[in-house]
């Protein structure tokens, strides 16, 4: 059952939200062997101290603010059962949370001035002829890290117990069995269709870099940064074509040779 106005320090605390709240926090309370509230509908210091210890030790805060509105990041978690029950692993967290963490293949997602450098590269090579399969630009920092970590985990390069916890995030990496943990790992690498170690550090994180597909036919008439035409011929390919990546970088777009479709501001 939803609340409908905010519970908490400071809050509306109507006495049937606040009644939903504090049985939600017990479930939590009890899960974890700490002591009970009475539900009474009344906001105390108890509930508010509940509260601020919920937002503290099952979502990260920094500086918990003892408040819970409708539809917040509090709410959420607690409404979801987050910190009440043993969090999903493997392949059952995959297909319950992966969704809530997408990467982008959207130019606008890129930070500026890389966003504007690739809008003109993008333009001068679309109206010389080529054609341009983007596939990805912005990354997501939690996909990013869960990715990272099932690899590491499920290739025996960093054990369960030491994965670093990300606030807000509920998956369960240990298992208490070094095999059970590596199997629920393999599954998320399996499901993240996982080839090579995902790094922690990619411009994509930052929103610097796009992986993209470059093609033609014939010679390409290009023009680079500075207006001036350049012909652009074999090979054909975006991944391999030394002028193109000379002329890729008078954008501000420096070709990553080891990676196939990666550009990015630096090279990197």
């Amino acid at each position: 059952m939803p609340i409908g106005a905010s519970v908490g320090k400071n809050g509306v605390n109507d006495l049937a939200d606040v009644l939903v709240v504090q049985h939600l926090l017990n479930d939590w309370l009890g899960y974890t062997g700490q002591k009970l509230l009475p539900t009474t509908g009344e906001c105390g210091t108890l509930t508010i101290a509940a509260i601020s210890g919920y937002q503290a030790k099952v979502l990260g805060a920094g500086s918990p603010d003892g408040l819970i509105s409708p539809g917040g990041r509090t709410w959420t978690a607690l409404a979801a059962g987050q910190g009440a029950r043993p969090p999903l692993s493997g392949a059952d967290w995959w297909n319950a949370n992966q969704a809530k963490y997408p990467n982008s293949a959207a130019v606008v997602d890129l930070v500026q001035p890389f966003r504007d450098n690739v809008a003109a590269f993008l333009k001068a090579l679309k109206d010389a002829g080529a054609s341009v399969t983007i596939s990805s630009t912005r990354r997501n920092a939690t996909r990013a890290h869960l990715m990272h970590y099932s690899w590491r985990v499920a290739n025996g390069a960093v054990a369960p117990n030491k994965v670093p916890a990300l606030p807000g995030l509920a998956i369960q990496w240990d298992h208490g069995d070094l095999a059970k943990s590596k199997a629920a790992a393999q599954q998320m690498v399996n499901l993240f269709q996982i080839a090579y170690e995902p790094s922690l550090t990619s411009r994509h994180i930052e929103g610097r870099a796009i992986d993209m597909t470059i093609g033609w036919s014939g010679t390409l008439k290009l023009r680079d940064k500075q207006g001036k035409a350049r012909e652009i011929g074999a090979p054909r390919s975006g991944e391999t074509n030394t002028d193109l990546h000379k002329l890729g970088a008078s954008y501000g777009l420096i070709k990553l040779l080891s990676d196939p479709p990666h550009w990015s501001d630096d090279g990197r």
